[in-house]
């Protein structure tokens, strides 16, 4: 049996969530992406203790079979863009369709029903979340940047990101070093 739980891929999350089982007596084996593994049946009210403890360190346990799905989509990007060394080389839609055992048009379909927002649009504000990043730990460069994120070029990514964010990302990192230096001024 497999119970859905909406967290955030980090360290603290799945301890929390692992915490939560082992209080109720629920043998689990999993706790990965929002996925957690039951080795043996839970009682309603095991269930319903569970879900009212995650939501008070804001941990959603998902029952709508929708909302599982967005948040598998979501993590599989998530993980892909933030927490890989680098980025498939096949498609997005190929990889998403792979990784998750459906048809990419129904999870387009799905997600943008559900969100409001198309899996492009939604991987596009990851990557750039993601330049932000990098621009921040000043490691490389554009160019480097673009190459790892698999742009097209460093004018593509350039306007992707003006157009998510209204700034250009030399003048994104400059704002932010600024604030940086202020703060350490104070």
């Amino acid at each position: 049996m497999k119970l859905y739980i909406k967290y955030m891929v980090s360290l603290r999350c799945k301890m929390v969530v692992h915490e939560e089982l082992n209080n109720l007596g629920i043998k689990h084996a999993v706790v990965d992406l929002g996925i957690v593994e039951i080795l043996n049946d839970i009682t309603k009210q095991q269930r319903e203790i569970l879900k009212e403890n995650l939501l008070k360190y804001g941990l959603e346990l998902l029952d709508n079979k929708k909302s599982i799905l967005i948040e598998k989509i979501k993590n599989v990007i998530t993980e892909m863009i933030h927490y890989s060394d680098e980025l498939p080389k096949e498609n997005f839609s190929d990889y998403l369709s792979e990784k998750l055992g459906y048809d990419y048009t129904y999870l387009a379909n799905t997600f943008s029903e559900v969100k409001g927002i198309t899996i492009q649009h939604f991987i596009i504000v990851n990557k750039i979340e993601k330049v932000k990043e990098l621009l921040l730990y000043d490691e490389l460069n554009l160019t480097e940047i673009s190459y790892k994120l698999n742009y097209s070029s460093v004018a593509h990514l350039s306007n992707q990101f003006k157009k998510i964010t209204g700034l250009s990302p030399s003048f994104y990192k400059q704002l932010k070093l600024k604030r940086t230096k202020n703060l350490e001024d104070i």
